[in-house]
């Protein structure tokens, strides 16, 4: 991968997660009591999925010790302030086992951030632990 695709993929993973911290707009907040917002990857506490790595770093771009950061094919992603061995270990294309450890409660509708999910790479057999955000549901 070149350094300007890398920096590309890295820019976007940034934006994205900076996306995720913010919350839902207001019009994604706009949902009928009843509407179930679907979540990629497990459903359920205990709940296990197979994906692929698709970007791996720092959690702030260029800034190697502000954190990790890992994004995977179905959509989910996992950040965290602290560096991660494991996630650092990963390479884009390692599957990964991820598993769904908890859910915070009393979360306004539609703000599904805060989940902490376990990773397993299922190449180098590191496991973490991290949330799918930066700050929790009804957070900043």
């Amino acid at each position: 991968m070149s350094k300007v695709s890398l920096n590309h993929s890295m820019a976007t993973l940034v934006a994205c997660l900076a996306l995720v911290a913010c919350g839902p707009t207001a019009t994604e907040t706009a949902t009928t009591p009843t509407e179930e917002v679907q979540i990629a990857g497990p459903q359920n506490v205990g709940d296990c999925v197979e994906t692929t790595v698709t970007l791996v770093g720092p959690r702030l771009e260029g800034v190697p010790d502000s954190g990790s950061s890992i994004m995977y094919d179905n959509g989910l992603s996992q950040v965290e302030y602290d560096v991660i061995p494991g996630i650092a270990n990963s390479h884009i294309g390692d599957a990964v086992r991820v598993c769904l450890v908890s859910v915070p409660e009393d979360c306004p509708p539609g703000d599904t951030r805060g989940r902490v999910y376990e990773g397993t790479n299922l190449r180098t057999n590191e496991t973490w632990t991290a949330p799918d955000s930066q700050h929790s549901c009804g957070g900043a």
